[in-house]
């Protein structure tokens, strides 16, 4: 890599700060920039912080780097909220941060700066290879807890050819104790949790903002029981559990039903109307062109489990298809990715979003 030009993502969190540490250790010479993305128009909702640059920044120059900002804000709530509010306002369960790194991370960013780079790196636990074919694959992290190619399953191929990750196969640990033996200041900063750029709004206040509430019947999906009002449809997912208000529990949401506005919920610590066995998903993302196999494994939301699953097409035209679980899980909810590996657990396909 060494006459590559590379660009950091810098966010000021200790993962990215590493990634400087690990191309300087390797006697490269990365340019920094620190994404913001946050509205100028209301300063409670911007994510970049003055603590944010002010850690990116003490990084930078720490190991003689230049930093700059790059304003992303306008894109990012253009096209990654606009495809939250759409998603949600419909019934579905959007995951910002996926397309955060497609749209803006790894899109809005290469459009400014990033074409003029090679390469460009990020914190994110992830690692790639290369096959016998030349072609470039995105691999999962050694530490299950932190991988984070679940995130990554919607970046387009060229993007994916750009990307590098340099602590992707490192555990969180081994990041800690490097940043604490190299003094780098935010060696004890906490992890960043939620979508990225809230900071300390909740995210049903950031629906709120956008979509109101729209009051409808909460009900016992076994009973027909009525339970009470929800705000609305958009503040709550399939296979929620927290949040939800009421009495002689605790309830699962396990229904939507859009053209009514009713919630339907189930009784118990893990009722079997919260648990799928199956489902389908449209329009597969891949992140390296090939056939998929019949034997995959997948995820529906962030975790270290991966489930066996089986896969195959749905439709004639090929653009839905049906997985079938080894196992039932619960909380499939539309709108999800269902993020496909190898039966291994090793390499990331891609993705598709979960319809049914």
């Amino acid at each position: 890599m060494i006459d590559k030009r590379i660009a950091v993502l810098l966010s000021g969190g200790v993962d990215s700060s590493v990634v400087v540490y690990e191309l300087v250790r390797q006697g490269l010479h990365p340019d920094c920039f620190y994404i913001k993305i946050g509205p100028e128009e209301d300063k409670e909702w911007d994510c970049s912080s003055e603590e944010d640059i002010e850690m990116a920044t003490a990084v930078a120059h720490k190991y003689g780097l230049n930093l700059e900002i790059v304003d992303c804000h306008e894109e990012y709530w253009n096209q990654v909220t606009a495809y939250t509010m759409n998603k949600v306002k419909n019934g579905f369960t959007p995951n910002p941060d996926v397309m955060c790194n497609r749209l803006v991370k790894f899109g809005a960013f290469d459009g400014k700066k990033g074409h003029e780079y090679d390469l460009i790196a990020t914190g994110h636990y992830a690692q790639t290879e290369i096959d016998a074919d030349g072609r470039k694959w995105m691999t999962t992290s050694p530490d299950p807890v932190k991988d984070q190619t679940d995130f990554l399953c919607q970046i387009e191929p060229w993007q994916l050819q750009k990307a590098i990750f340099p602590i992707g196969g490192m555990m969180k640990a081994e990041i800690r104790e490097i940043a604490e033996r190299e003094h780098l200041v935010n060696a004890k900063r906490k992890d960043s949790q939620g979508i990225c750029f809230l900071g300390k709004i909740n995210y049903n206040d950031y629906i709120r903002r956008y979509l109101g509430e729209n009051p409808g019947d909460v009900i016992e999906l076994e009973t027909g029981r009525r339970l009470g009002q929800h705000k609305g449809l958009w503040f709550h997912t399939i296979g929620q559990r927290k949040g939800l208000g009421f009495g002689e529990g605790p309830w699962f949401a396990v229904k939507k039903d859009m053209e009514r506005n009713i919630l339907y919920v189930s009784k118990g610590y893990d009722p079997q109307t919260a648990y799928k066995n199956e489902f389908l998903i449209h329009d597969i993302h891949l992140l390296t062109p090939c056939e998929l196999p019949e034997r995959v494994s997948i995820k529906i939301r962030h975790t270290p489990v991966f489930t066996d699953a089986k896969i195959t097409k749905a439709d004639e035209e090929g653009h839905t298809f049906r997985v079938v679980l080894s196992a039932p899980i619960h909380g499939v909810a539309p709108g999800q990715f269902c993020v496909l590996y190898d039966s291994d657990h090793h390499r990331c396909f891609g993705s598709g979003e979960i319809t049914i």
